[in-house]
């Protein structure tokens, strides 16, 4: 059979992607930028808290001086001699204030006066390449809209310069520390920090340390040029790409092909199929859905071949007791014993008669549950009919069922009503089994904003806690004392359970107490979602 591929399939779309590649790798290292200048940034303006908690310090310790009435204050000439040097190791700007907010020193004004020249440092002559030199001027004009500094706040100097000015200032002088970012008038970014200089727990003065950013935009260019050489290199791996690509979409799709057919062939050793869902594309989504399948398949067949054991096992019981009956029956001449035997084995013929009803529902059960149409099914009605039912057929002494709907949304599912009605059928007839004569078994249905639950309730001694999840098994069977043996296959509850499962719910058993603390009943309990809530 052949398979048309569709013109414009995600596989296509792959190969154009991959020939796309270069300019994929451009983009995302233009966007990669505005992470990498911040972290940049960050570990700037850290170094600088770092100096300036450092200078704060030793200022603090050493030009701090306690006056009269055991007043700190700074020695200004100390501090004229201490900051050019503290200052000198770093490419960073110091200015001091005091208390009140003014300006008291600057380690540029002082590293000027000590020179007796005023310099500026000028940028080195651009000796770049033409390329270079083009996306430089491409990379400014997509500066404002990329870069994480386009909207900060400007950078002026008031030749009176005090602390209100800076507001990190402000926050030093109190004891804390701040920092603040800034643009200058020539695009440069300038990064301040302010911290407390302090003698005995007193703030004396505040420490203002800044410095240009021009080193994190040399570095921002730097990664800029090693894009450009990537995309050059990009060129080149997408032509190998390209014609590497039919390979590696082939070679699995042969290996999962030739897996699943070993599958179909096989017999004894299972088959494992190659997973390739490490690749996150069609071919890995290929590969789990190959492999989910096989293993519900080989989960298929061990429940096959477990229910076939079971069947077996459950059938042998009743042959064997046939067998023994008739072997006896040949040999006795007692007309009570023959009448003994005879009963003996009619009621094994009636246990096998149910047996092979239950299990023939049973394995046709999947089978009908995948090709049904599911369609709305009111189980508030399905409980009314099941409780109208058991009233007309019901005998004298035969428990009350009594149907109880609560207030709410529609009780409606989406399900296949004779299988949700076998449930309750099913539920209601072990109820009736475990029920004292002229009990009562309640159907209470209700219904949540997402789920409707479904419980039957009775009257009986309850169930041990052990068992609460081993009645659900295939063929287990604990009925009441007196009951005849037999009587029922042990398939109900399992059978129950596999159709509630297949309508996306769960069924639960658990015991009913009164205000003591003591069992007063059992209680099945199934929620299915409801119609119309969501997926």
């Amino acid at each position: 059979m052949r398979f048309r591929v569709r013109p414009f399939a995600s596989l296509t779309a792959r190969i154009l992607a991959v020939n796309v590649l270069a300019l994929a790798i451009l983009v995302a290292g233009l966007l990669y930028l505005d992470a990498f200048q911040r972290g940049l940034v960050e570990a700037k303006t850290e170094s600088l808290f770092t100096q300036a908690e450092m200078i704060a310090g030793a200022l603090g310790e050493g030009a701090a001086r306690i006056e009269a009435g055991d007043r700190i204050e700074l020695d200004l000439d100390t501090v004229t001699q201490l900051l050019p040097r503290l200052i000198a190791p770093t490419d960073a700007r110091a200015r001091l204030f005091d208390p009140g907010g003014a300006l008291v020193a600057d380690s540029e004004r002082l590293a000027a006066a000590a020179r007796g020249v005023g310099s500026r440092i000028l940028p080195p002559p651009a000796d770049d390449a033409w390329f270079v030199t083009l996306w430089l001027r491409l990379q400014n004009g997509l500066a404002t809209l990329s870069s994480p500094t386009a909207d900060l706040p400007r950078y002026q100097e008031r030749i009176g310069q005090t602390a209100a000015d800076y507001g990190e200032v402000v926050d030093a002088l109190v004891g804390e520390r701040g920092y603040a970012h800034r643009i200058d008038d020539d695009g440069v970014l300038v990064l301040t920090v302010a911290v407390p200089v302090q003698r005995f727990k007193q703030v004396v003065a505040a420490l203002l340390l800044s410095a240009a950013g021009t080193e994190i935009a040399a570095s921002v260019r730097e990664v800029q040029i090693a894009i450009l050489r990537i995309f050059g290199v990009s060129l080149v791996v997408t032509i190998l790409l390209s014609l590497y690509l039919a390979g590696t979409i082939a070679r699995p799709i042969r290996a999962l092909a030739a897996a699943a057919d070993r599958v179909r062939r096989g017999f004894g050793e299972r088959v494992t199929i190659p997973d390739f869902a490490g690749r996150g594309d069609e071919i890995g989504a290929l590969s789990r859905s190959l492999g989910a399948m096989t293993r519900a398949l080989y989960q298929r067949l061990d429940a096959i071949e477990a229910f076939a054991a079971d069947v077996a096992h459950e059938l042998r019981n009743p042959l064997t007791s046939v067998k023994s009956a008739t072997e006896t029956l040949a040999r006795t001449a007692d007309p009570d014993r023959q009448r003994s035997l005879i009963a003996l084995i009619q009621a094994d013929l009636k246990r096998l008669d149910r047996l092979i009803s239950d299990i023939s529902d049973a394995s046709r059960l999947d089978a009908e549950l995948a090709r049904a149409a599911f369609g709305p099914v009111d189980l508030g009605r399905i409980a009314t009919v099941m409780a109208e039912i058991h009233a007309a057929t019901a005998g004298p002494s035969a428990p009350t069922v009594t149907v109880v709907l609560a207030a709410g949304p529609p009780f409606i599912v989406d399900g296949i009503e004779d299988r949700l009605g076998q449930v309750v059928r099913n539920l209601v007839s072990n109820a009736v089994s475990f029920s004292p004569p002229g009990g009562v078994i309640t159907l209470a249905v209700a219904a949540a904003e997402d789920v409707v639950d479904l419980a039957v309730e009775d009257q009986g001694p309850g169930i041990p806690d052990d068992r609460l999840e081993r009645i659900f098994d295939r063929f287990y069977s604990a009925r009441p004392s007196g009951e005849a043996f037999g009587q029922h296959s042990g398939l109900g509850l399992s059978i129950s359970r596999q159709i509630v499962a297949a309508h996306g719910g769960v069924i639960r058993a658990e015991n009913r107490h009164d205000a003591q603390g003591r069992v007063t009943g059992a209680r099945f309990v199934v929620r299915l979602p409801r119609r119309g809530a969501g997926s």
